[in-house]
């Protein structure tokens, strides 16, 4: 089995995206280095670089990558209703020809909105993953009663395991993947090393043995992101550095 790796965007910094022309001009590195797809962030895209998604689209076609798209919204609002851009953005990630869409859990309290939510999926016919994000709503009770309530109602919604997230919430990213693992479509990998009050993301060989091992403990299909910092005078060899080092770990 050959394991998929993508390579997001915003590993590179904004800054540094910003420089080269945006997310389409980091498409010919990616392609270089050997990832298997791209994951375009929506924070990153201009107004102009949004109303022509499509030509983005036929450009990440061009590299023979595949897309994926993130979105840095919740998937329910603070009253716990879903957010109401959803199925704008699911249009987004279908005209992007994206895998899937992804966003984060947001303030879901019950499961009474996943009804509504199936209604949209069907209609878009886009799939949907959610992330452990930075924030309370993405700790591992939040995310395990979501999933429990997936998993009754049989929805088709599964979920992006962000390796170094867990710690800035304060839970153990090793009980999230006991707890999780059978509902994880998508890993994000990231390492995560003190820094001030908080944490900063690492590459996974620049931080002790428990990040690559913790990889062992999440399905081995499922693709794996790129989303520590891409650094250095030769992009594409880094990132290509990456890319063979998380296809055979």
């Amino acid at each position: 089995m050959k394991r998929k790796i993508i390579v997001v965007t915003a590993a590179y910094g904004s800054t540094q995206v910003a420089a080269m022309g945006g997310q389409l001009a980091t498409l010919p590195l990616i392609a270089d280095a050997g990832a298997d797809g791209v994951e375009i962030r929506r924070e990153l895209l201009s107004p102009e670089e949004r109303r022509h998604l499509s030509s983005l689209a036929f450009a990440i076609e061009a590299h023979e990558l595949q897309a994926c798209y993130s979105a840095p919204e919740p998937l329910c609002m603070e009253d716990g209703t879903l957010n109401p851009s959803l199925p704008a953005l699911l249009e987004e990630a279908t005209t992007l020809k994206s895998l899937w869409l992804k966003v984060s859990l947001g303030h879901y309290q019950q499961p009474g909105a996943l009804e509504t939510l199936r209604r949209w999926l069907a209609d878009s016919g886009m799939a949907l993953v959610v992330e452990n994000d930075q924030t309370e709503c993405g700790k591992l009770a939040p995310m395990r009663r979501f999933q429990a309530d997936c998993e009754a109602l049989r929805l088709p919604v599964t979920l992006t395991f962000d390796a170094g997230n867990w710690l800035w919430v304060g839970d153990s990213p090793e009980e999230a993947a006991r707890h999780l693992a059978s509902a994880v479509s998508y890993i994000h990998v990231k390492a995560a090393a003190p820094h001030g009050d908080s944490f900063r993301a690492v590459a996974p060989d620049h931080a002790d043995e428990r990040w690559l091992a913790l990889l062992d403990m999440l399905p081995a299909d499922a693709p794996r992101g790129i989303e520590f910092p891409l650094e250095g005078a030769d992009l594409t060899a880094v990132t290509r550095h990456y890319v063979n080092l998380l296809r055979e770990e």
